[in-house]
């Protein structure tokens, strides 16, 4: 499914979870600017974790702490986390992993 073929809100959020794909993915982060490594697909799978889990999408500190408990240690920082995804980790995190937008996030 191609990016113009998904319902996404006004920011790009994708509005059905359901219609994500790791090749949306993709095409999400180019939209961004990132460029997908291993360590960038680890957290957005473990994003999409927390959100089944906990059926919201996680806030910096909530995922830092779930993803050390996966035990995904080399990108449970903040720090880690920033370099991957520049800005707003979280906001990023999310969109690109079709999950809605975290609440307080700008």
């Amino acid at each position: 499914m191609a990016l113009s073929d998904v319902s996404r809100d006004s920011e790009g959020f994708l509005t059905d979870l359901n219609q994500w794909t790791p090749e949306l993915a993709r095409e999400l982060a180019r939209e961004e600017n990132i460029e997908l490594s291993k360590n960038h697909e680890v957290a957005i799978e473990a994003a999409r974790a927390f959100h089944q889990q906990f059926e919201t999408s996680p806030s910096m500190r909530a995922f830092i702490k779930f993803l050390k408990r996966e035990g995904h240690d080399e990108i449970a920082s903040s720090i880690a986390l920033l370099k991957l995804f520049p800005g707003s980790p979280p906001k990023y995190i999310s969109k690109i992993a079709g999950l809605p937008k975290p609440e307080n996030c700008l």
